[in-house]
């Protein structure tokens, strides 16, 4: 079954996280992940929830998606996100 990496992010610097925007397609094609959405800004349709960019990663499964975030060479462009934005990060099981 499909699981999918739901991101809601705040970009704070750019420039830092243009490395971040280079690297990280490797690491998703690595462990099997694909955008499904990517930097998109959302459109509120309804709530209070106000996230500023959406991507939406899907892994074939949690293996795969958790294998990505622990990724020990990835972790170095885990640092300059945590630098550069502000992030939440939830994992969700498909249909």
């Amino acid at each position: 079954m499909s699981v999918y990496l739901v991101i809601d992010m705040t970009i704070h610097d750019l420039k830092a996280f243009s490395a971040y925007i280079r690297g990280v397609p490797a690491f998703i094609e690595k462990h099997s992940g694909k955008y499904i959405v990517q930097g998109a800004e959302p459109t509120v349709m309804e709530g209070d929830w106000q996230p500023e960019r959406l991507i939406i990663i899907e892994f074939p499964a949690r293996a795969q998606a958790k294998a990505f975030l622990e990724d020990p060479e990835f972790q170095d462009l885990v640092a300059i996100r945590h630098k550069s934005t502000t992030t939440n990060v939830v994992l969700v099981d498909g249909c």
